[in-house]
């Protein structure tokens, strides 16, 4: 039956993945993966030997066709990302959009996604938050902030450890040095790290170091 599965996968340690999600990958007759190459690591962890043809934001919009006919063709797909769940931050909203259009069944199963553990353990307010993932990296970047600013809501944001210090100063220059903020990396994982503290001391802290992993940023809201 032509179905798309999307299949959240770890975002670190590989013992975060469901037996749903297990059994999932061994019954699909094809998956789409991000990087073939992690997600063979995680199929080899698990002794799961399953073709695979890349998916991801470089060639999603040529791809698109193609694979809507092979979901088509009776066949049931998985979709993975390199670590959590499919579309949020990662390839997968145009294909998801397609599939809906074209009337193919959809499930989506629940699992790994970066942002809850770092807002949860952030100690800042989870009732009502603002998930914005990557900032522009030019082009309307400052409007951006300026708008965020004002919100009341908590922000969470992803980012590259190449760009957080750069990040956190533009932050604390729209937001203010005081606002606090908590700064989460390679969770999950054996270095995990959540620094929390205002905007200027999470400046001073990650400016004498080496920062490595993937990041996410909770900002509280204005008050």
């Amino acid at each position: 039956m032509p179905k798309l599965y999307l299949v959240p996968t770890p975002i670190g340690n590989l013992e975060d993945i469901t037996l749903r999600a297990l059994r999932i990958l061994k019954e699909a007759d094809l998956i789409l993966a991000e990087d073939t190459r992690n997600t063979h690591n995680l199929l080899n962890h698990y002794g799961i030997e399953k073709k695979m043809i890349p998916h991801h934001a470089f060639n999603e919009h040529q791809t698109l066709k193609s694979i809507i006919e092979i979901i088509r063709n009776s066949n049931s797909v998985a979709l993975v990302s390199d670590a959590g769940t499919p579309a949020i931050s990662d390839p997968g909203y145009l294909l998801v959009r397609e599939c809906l259009r074209e009337g193919i069944e959809l499930e989506c199963l629940p699992g790994p996604v970066a942002f809850i553990p770092a807002l949860v353990n952030s100690g800042i307010p989870s009732d009502r938050f603002r998930f914005e993932g990557f900032l522009p990296h030019k082009k309307g970047r400052q409007t951006r902030l300026k708008e965020l600013s004002e919100s009341e809501c908590t922000l969470i944001l992803y980012e590259s450890p190449f760009r957080l210090v750069k990040t956190l100063e533009q932050l604390a220059e729209f937001f203010g040095p005081e606002r606090y903020a908590s700064v989460s990396r390679e969770l999950t994982k054996i270095h995990e790290e959540n620094a929390r503290g205002n905007l200027a001391e999470l400046i001073q802290h990650f400016s004498s170091k080496t920062v490595k992993g993937e990041i996410v940023i909770v900002v509280e809201g204005k008050r």
